[in-house]
């Protein structure tokens, strides 16, 4: 079991209803607030009305059209620049986990003199940052219970994953019923990006009995919640807990006391999204079977037997490769099971760019100390897989 250095200083205020609670939250933190949110959504709920009744005695300034994999120019500069102007007090991020990520960048750059994208490339350490409380709209990035976020530069493409103790959100005001309206498309996308993110963290050297149940149950807890939302949208139960374990998936407490693995598909993944714009799970879902076949290996199946045996149920008296490929198989199988399309082609990635794009994740993401480390050569295998 590996040292750990853990802390969380998040609030989190979950259930139905409890948008209410926001005055309370706010009010010690400041009058002036920058309301971030993306494409209207939140506006068609009423959330947006109802954040405004209830913020009626703050002074809100908004940000809005804030975009998946969201951009460093315009909406992070172009926040980071009210800030400065009007003075702001506290950041107010209503939405999924883009609103969310992009408002942790303009926090870091509003307290920054520089170029903000000096913070996101880690050239300098930020020192403070504006406060941020969270209204969640999606299940799956889990960014609400963290300290990072991945913001992306289309000119450079560039993606990266920027994390600071500064960023963990003051508080995350989480009601599973401002999710009931998210599109089977997003469900399913949010799903697979949480799957990713526990997977991530379960496929390494060292890691403790306690961390493999957390996540194979959480495992087990999206693929069966996602399934019933898919089917019936409103069902609280099923959109309670895939929130709970999406807000659970990426702020570390999966994997106490674990060894690193690396995160290699959101490395690749990374130079998807940057390069072509997809939606981030979808690209996760298509990578992460490849990436799978490619890395089973004798010093890697004993991992997926266990993942095998404890997440899909199969049968462990069978060859320890048998119960790995099917395990793989599996994996590959519930994605597609849920709408997800499997092949890069589908999400309009051809083989154009695939040697370009392996050379920028493996100068980029280090995947070369990944669990089972990665070359470039490896990279375009794994990419030419996928297709």
């Amino acid at each position: 079991m590996q040292n750990f250095d853990y802390m969380t200083p998040t609030r989190l205020i979950f259930g139905k209803g409890v948008v209410k609670n926001l005055p309370a939250v706010m009010k010690p933190l400041g009058k002036k607030v920058l309301l971030t949110y993306g494409g209207g959504s939140i506006k068609k709920i009423g959330l947006y009305d109802k954040v405004k009744t209830l913020l009626k005695d703050f002074e809100i300034y908004e940000l809005s059209d804030i975009q998946p994999n969201p951009k460093y120019n315009p909406s992070v500069l172009n926040g980071v620049k009210l800030c400065k102007e009007k003075k702001i007090d506290v950041i107010l991020s209503v939405g999924g986990g883009s609103v969310l990520d992009c408002s942790k960048a303009i926090a870091a750059g509003a307290c920054y003199d520089g170029d903000p994208w000096d913070l996101i490339t880690y050239k300098v350490s930020a020192k403070a940052a504006l406060p941020i409380v969270d209204i969640l709209t999606l299940a799956a990035t889990g960014s609400e219970y963290d300290m990072g976020g991945v913001i992306s530069r289309t000119e450079t493409n560039d993606k990266i994953g920027y994390m600071d103790p500064h960023l963990y959100p003051v508080c995350s005001i989480l009601d599973p019923t401002y999710t009931f309206t998210v599109s089977k498309k997003q469900t399913a996308a949010g799903c697979a990006d949480a799957m990713n993110h526990i997977m991530e963290q379960y496929f390494c050297a060292d890691s403790t009995l306690l961390n493999d149940g957390f996540m194979e149950s959480a495992l087990k807890s999206l693929m069966t919640h996602t399934r019933t939302a898919l089917k019936n949208p409103e069902d609280y139960t099923a959109r309670a807990e895939l929130m709970l374990d999406c807000t659970y998936g990426c702020n570390g407490i999966y994997s106490l006391g674990n060894s690193p693995s690396g995160w290699p598909c959101h490395g690749i993944e990374h130079a998807l999204s940057a390069y072509y714009d997809i939606t981030h799970g979808e690209g996760l879902a298509i990578i992460t079977p490849h990436w799978m076949k490619h890395i089973l290996n004798e010093k890697s199946v004993e991992r997926f037997v266990k993942y095998g045996v404890n997440v899909f149920g199969i049968d462990s008296s069978l060859d320890s490769f048998q119960i790995a490929e099917k395990a793989i198989q599996a994996t590959y199988d519930f994605f597609e099971s849920i709408g997800i399309p499997m092949h890069l082609r589908d999400v309009g990635i051809d083989d154009s760019r695939i040697e370009e794009m392996a050379h920028h994740i493996a100068v980029n993401e280090g995947l070369e100390k990944a669990w089972i480390p990665l070359t470039e050569e490896d990279l375009v295998k794994i990419l030419k897989e996928s297709l």
